[in-house]
């Protein structure tokens, strides 16, 4: 019981209050899958300020049992403030029940909308977490993600105090994937299709040409496949 009760407050993640309202989710200017540019109304919720750490996920490892990923011992992606990659859809909603069950709060995937609506930081309108200036423009761009993931939160947090959101990692969603959903989806709070083959992700990668994703960019793969750019961000009910 002590030992649960240790993991319990070491892996208690810094959560940030997305507050509710409507916003403008999608992008004209974007690929196809992003419009039509539309009002969406998202209920406040918690979200986590950085991605999940390594450090913060080798506590769930241990206490299950569980094997860890397959880039887990490489030099690139294991310093425990690197966010954990390598990891399915299935691994990262594993490891919010364990985190459920181990706090007594409801920790879950984002959906697509709740996480652009977090990653525009009260921005509308604009491309990016910062503004309209491309990528390239931020502070030492050239010089970060030469072989893998940045610790996190190493760069200044976006309007709502996330770090990190649109770079670093791929993120897992909670939504399955469709790439016409949001223009028929309900305005307020939508939580994607009810079936998939695949499921949503959101934010850049480290591997990509360009490092740093629109806020509007949408990406999808199957959720059993377990990829080095890809990690998550949780979130959790008020």
């Amino acid at each position: 019981m002590a030992l649960h009760a240790s993991f319990a407050s070491l892996s208690q993640p810094l959560l940030v209050r997305i507050p509710d309202g409507w916003f403008l989710m999608g992008c004209d200017t974007g690929l196809d899958n992003e419009g039509p540019v539309r009002r969406v109304w998202v209920d406040s919720f918690l979200l986590a300020a950085t991605q999940v750490t390594n450090a913060e996920y080798a506590l769930f490892l241990k206490d299950l049992d569980r094997e860890p990923p397959s880039t887990w011992t490489e030099d690139s992606f294991s310093h425990p403030s690197q966010p954990v990659v390598s990891v399915s859809w299935f691994d990262a909603t594993a490891y919010c029940s364990w985190l459920s069950d181990l706090t007594g709060r409801r920790y879950r995937l984002p959906s697509e909308a709740e996480w652009e609506r977090a990653a525009r930081g009260g921005l509308d309108s604009k491309l990016y977490p910062w503004g309209n200036e491309p990528p390239l423009s931020r502070p030492d761009y050239a010089q970060r993600w030469i072989n893998g993931p940045q610790p996190v939160a190493q760069q200044s947090p976006n309007g709502f105090g996330l770090y990190d959101i649109c770079e670093n990692v791929h993120e897992w969603c909670s939504d399955w994937y469709s790439p016409s959903y949001f223009a028929s989806a309900p305005e307020r709070n939508p939580r994607g299709p009810e079936t998939g083959e695949r499921r949503s992700s959101r934010g850049g990668s480290w591997r990509h040409h360009i490092k740093i994703s629109r806020c509007a960019a949408r990406s999808s793969i199957p959720p059993d496949f377990r990829y080095a750019d890809y990690g998550f961000r949780i979130a959790c009910d008020l």
